[in-house]
């Protein structure tokens, strides 16, 4: 299947929702700032701009930071998607281990058009920035560092929440950058769960990692809008 031809199958899988308009950027975009979690990311990232520059100037070595990151993101994406956001739900004993994100995840594939479940929790951002400060103050040895770090994990995360809520908004691709990414990220949600794992990138981890076949080659998962069937 040539990529023409993978991308007008793409297309189709969304046209067959009777709810599909197409929007225009700045609908698109007013639209995003009426859902929580992008004024809790800005927050944390003005918070830690604001501590990076109160700190005063650091060493030049802290720039490796914000570039490893962008750099790793791809396979951290991956990670996390594979293993945290696709969790199979398990049972310890009594106890069913089911986290917030895994359960979120897969209301999100039930019905990728529901776009409050497009973003990242917000009970989840409520201990993430904690954790993440924790973190970064734990691996870095300077207080400029540790902001820097803070500063280039919410400004991706910031890119991130905004390329998969567009990925599932109603403005169509214009750029060729854009218009992989919206097709492998509809493949995952339409064609196969199993593969197409990257968001913000065109499947980069997913060439390292075997989860970008031809999709000609890949059969309609019947659990694609129902991960993991909830056999418990």
């Amino acid at each position: 299947m040539s990529p023409r031809e993978v991308e007008a199958y793409a297309a189709r899988q969304v046209e067959t929702d009777a709810r599909r308009t197409s929007l225009s950027m700045g609908r698109v975009l007013r639209e995003f700032w009426h859902h929580p979690s992008p004024y809790l990311l800005g927050t944390c990232l003005a918070a830690a701009v604001t501590g990076r520059v109160l700190a005063g100037p650091g060493s030049w070595w802290e720039l490796a930071i914000p570039l490893g990151l962008v750099a790793i993101l791809p396979v951290v994406e991956w990670v996390v998607h594979v293993f945290i956001l696709h969790w199979r739900p398990r049972r310890l004993g009594p106890l069913t281990l089911d986290p917030l994100l895994a359960r979120k995840h897969r209301a999100h594939h039930a019905d990728p058009r529901a776009i409050p479940l497009v973003f990242i929790p917000w009970q989840a951002q409520l201990w993430l920035a904690p954790t993440w400060t924790l973190l970064a103050w734990l691996v870095t040895p300077t207080t400029t560092a540790m902001l820097t770090l803070l500063t280039a994990v919410y400004a991706i995360k910031s890119g991130y929440e905004w390329t998969h809520y567009l990925l599932h908004s109603d403005y169509r691709p214009k750029s060729a950058w854009y218009r992989t990414i919206w097709r492998n990220h509809r493949l995952h949600h339409y064609k196969s769960e199993h593969y197409w794992f990257t968001v913000t990138s065109a499947g980069t981890a997913d060439r390292l990692f075997g989860t970008a076949p031809d999709p000609s080659t890949v059969p309609t998962s019947p659990t694609v809008q129902r991960l993991h069937d909830l056999q418990l």
